[in-house]
Parts: structure tokens; C-alpha cells; sequence
């Protein structure tokens, strides 16, 4: 069984969480931004689908990227190179993220309700959710966003209508996160896209050491700007 939240209630230690489903912790509660922040803060996440209540997981192991053990292919490599794209961060954070809410691959359904694209637009708006946005031909081509919290950032979705164009997101995401002296990208699940960009799985009990202390450096709130050199 899973504790039901309060939305004054604390969270429970993660350890707690299940094995079956991997890393279920609690239901209920609310997506205020506090809740939010204080979720991600303590390695949590909210993840569920419409007609479901909120559903919060903390899974282990944990798919994890450094920035430095970024892996970028030959052919990403020569894609970038090119320059035939722009990558912004911060221009149009909603409509990235209704772009990740459309179903992909058959799947008719998705986790990105309307109550969390509301509730991610607020911490956005509170300067502490961004996306990153790879236009092509003026055109949104793919994207990612997430949430920053002192020197980690927490990934949560991306998606492409280009080939490379996620990745390209990616790509400059974690090499200025890098310069930014970010310690630590949480991936969250692990997916073969992920491996072959450099993440791992750690164990959970590994991470909350890692996030215990990252979260605790300063955060950079408000609307990044990332640098134009980052792949010259």
C-alpha cells in the first residue's frame, strides 16, 4: 500500500517506494509549484495518466547523465557542424510542451495532462521550468524541457519532428549545463536514446546522495539564454 497526501502532508522517505510498479511512493497531494519544487528536491516525481489520481515515483535504479560523459555519435557530431538549425531556450515553453503530449509511436493516450501543462507553466513562469527548442526552417523541430534546482536538472520529456532534432536539443542543453557547472542530468527512466547519449542507470541510494548536496547550490531562476559557441 501507498500513503494518500494531504496537500499539507510530507512526502514519505523514498525507500518506502515500491519495487512493483519500480518506485511507486504516494498518491494525492497537489501540483503547486512548492509541491513541485519540494518533489524534485527529494528525487520525486509526478507521473500518471488522465482519470488516474496524482501518482508520485521516486524508481531505482536511476537513469542519470553527467554532463561531461556526454556522448555525442560521428553523425550527430557532423550534424552539428553543419549549422543548419538554431537552438533557443525559453521562447515558447508551452507549445514545447504540448509538442512532447502528442501521442507517438501507436500510443493513443498521455501522461502530460492539462492539469500538469498548467502546473509546469507556473514553474516555468516561476523560473524554474525551461525548454530548449530546435527550430529548423522557422519551424519547431523538436525539444525537450525540464526543471532546474541548484546544479541538477531534471529532464522531463522531448520530442522530434526532424531527424536528429532532439538530440541536437539535447546536445546543446548538457554542453551548457556543463559550463554552468551543473553536476548532474536526471533522466529520470532509462531508454536506449538515453544510453546512447551517455546516461546510465545508478542506484537510487547513489543519486539521493548526489541530489542531496547539487540541489543545494544556487539555482539559476528565470529565462535561460544558452551561449552561441557551444558547438564551433
Amino acid at each position: 500500500m501507498i500513503p494518500w497526501l494531504d496537500p499539507e502532508q510530507p512526502f514519505p522517505p523514498v525507500h518506502r517506494a515500491l519495487r512493483e510498479p519500480n518506485g511507486l511512493l504516494a498518491a494525492g497531494a497537489d501540483l503547486s509549484v512548492a509541491r513541485l519544487l519540494a518533489a524534485y528536491r527529494q528525487g520525486i516525481f509526478p507521473w500518471y495518466s488522465e482519470g488516474q489520481p496524482i501518482l508520485w515515483w521516486t524508481p531505482d535504479p536511476r537513469m542519470v547523465l553527467s554532463p561531461s560523459d556526454l556522448t555525442i555519435s560521428r553523425s550527430l557530431r557532423k550534424r552539428l557542424r553543419k549549422h543548419d538549425f538554431a537552438v533557443r531556450s525559453d521562447t515558447c515553453f508551452a507549445q514545447v510542451m504540448r509538442a512532447c503530449a502528442e501521442p507517438r509511436g501507436g500510443q493513443t493516450g498521455t501522461w502530460i495532462t492539462e492539469d500538469m501543462l498548467a502546473a509546469y507553466a507556473d514553474l516555468h513562469a516561476s523560473g524554474h521550468a525551461h525548454s530548449v527548442e530546435t527550430w529548423i526552417d522557422g519551424e519547431l523541430a523538436g525539444g525537450l524541457y525540464g526543471i532546474a534546482l541548484g546544479a541538477v536538472f531534471f529532464g522531463e520529456s522531448m520530442f522530434t519532428r526532424a531527424t536528429d532534432a532532439s538530440k541536437i536539443a539535447l546536445a546543446h542543453l548538457v554542453r551548457q549545463l556543463e559550463r554552468w557547472n551543473f553536476g548532474l542530468v536526471d533522466c529520470q527512466m532509462s531508454t536506449p536514446h538515453l544510453a546512447s547519449l551517455g546516461a546510465r542507470e545508478i542506484p537510487r541510494k547513489d543519486f539521493m546522495r548526489a541530489l542531496s548536496e547539487l540541489v543545494n547550490y544556487p539555482t539559476r531562476i528565470g529565462k535561460w539564454r544558452l551561449d552561441d559557441d557551444l558547438f564551433d
